[in-house]
């Protein structure tokens, strides 16, 4: 049930706690603060979207050639996405 404001409490989260959407960096590019940054290289994906399933911010998306990538105004750089990705089509590399 959401609270008088419209914000979300617990009882609005699906089972499992998935999170389908960026949490508050949608409103807040949040972005801007990280220090390293997702880079993709199609040609080792297999477009199975565990990097998406397990980004924390929800800011990993398909594009039209159905390769997942991040929003970078949203990623925060944590890393987990290319943690996750078994096939290493994902590296963090130093934000400049």
């Amino acid at each position: 049930m959401t609270k008088p404001g419209g914000e979300l409490t617990w009882k609005d989260l699906e089972i499992g706690a998935v999170m389908t959407e960026p949490g508050n960096a949608s409103q807040y590019q949040t972005g801007d603060w990280r220090t390293q940054r997702p880079v993709h290289e199609h040609s080792r994906c297999i477009k199975c979207g565990l990097c998406a399933i397990f980004c924390p911010e929800g800011c990993i998306e398909p594009n039209e050639e159905g390769f997942f990538e991040a929003n970078l105004f949203y990623c925060k750089g944590c890393g987990i996405c290319a943690r996750e990705c078994w096939t290493k089509a994902i590296t963090m590399v130093e934000e400049e």
